[in-house]
């Protein structure tokens, strides 16, 4: 292996080590009960080494957040040929998620973000974050204008299909139905409703 390689692959150990650090601890006392001076010390690094990695104390538990937003934009632009790009985000978002060994399951995931004001804060720009990128390569692959609004609208409509599949008892079936009502349209669900009989004054 070569020098780059190894320091590389060390850079992303110390990484991995970090985030794991912080989310135990997080799990165990609380976010905001747990300084980063703390996750530093129990990880044997200087706090100004931390921030190196990681920005922000918030971070620490969206470690893999620039990793998943280019995987959107790489699943728009590299789709396979003939795939629509409906086909592609659905079939991004419906293969399984593989963990890595120490790595917390969604679940536990999912019960620190929502238990935390600051990390649903910073989940939330996160999210638009992923819109923005996401938005940018369906409108060049559609031939539409980076701001276009029906692109902006298709990938906030994706990326929060995706969130409240997950909250369903059946995550893929959830998806399968969403996604056919994104190619569809609401035209048999936006009907006028029957009018109630007349009941006459009491």
């Amino acid at each position: 292996m070569t020098r780059g390689g190894l320091r590389e692959r060390k850079k992303a150990q110390t990484r991995k080590r970090l985030a794991d650090t912080a989310f135990a601890m997080f799990r165990e006392r609380g976010f905001d009960a747990v300084t980063v001076a703390e996750i530093a010390d129990a990880c044997d690094i200087a706090v100004s080494t931390l921030f190196a990695y990681f920005p922000s104390k918030e971070s620490l538990v969206f470690d893999q957040e620039a990793a998943h937003e280019q995987r959107l934009d790489s699943v728009v632009r590299d789709r396979a040929a003939g795939a629509t790009i409906l086909d592609a985000l659905e079939a991004h978002l419906a293969a399984p998620k593989p963990r890595r060994p120490g790595e917390p399951s969604r679940e536990e995931f999912l019960d620190l973000v929502h238990a935390t004001p600051a990390l649903r804060d910073h989940f939330m720009r996160t999210q638009r974050t992923w819109e923005t990128t996401l938005a940018q390569a369906i409108a060049e692959e559609a031939g539409l204008p980076d701001d276009d609004l029906q692109a902006r609208a298709l990938a906030r409509f994706a990326l929060d299909v995706g969130a409240l599949a997950e909250e369903s008892p059946d995550p893929a079936h959830a998806l399968r139905i969403l996604f056919a009502r994104l190619r569809n349209g609401w035209a048999d669900l936006d009907r006028t409703p029957t009018a109630r009989p007349d009941t006459g004054s009491r």
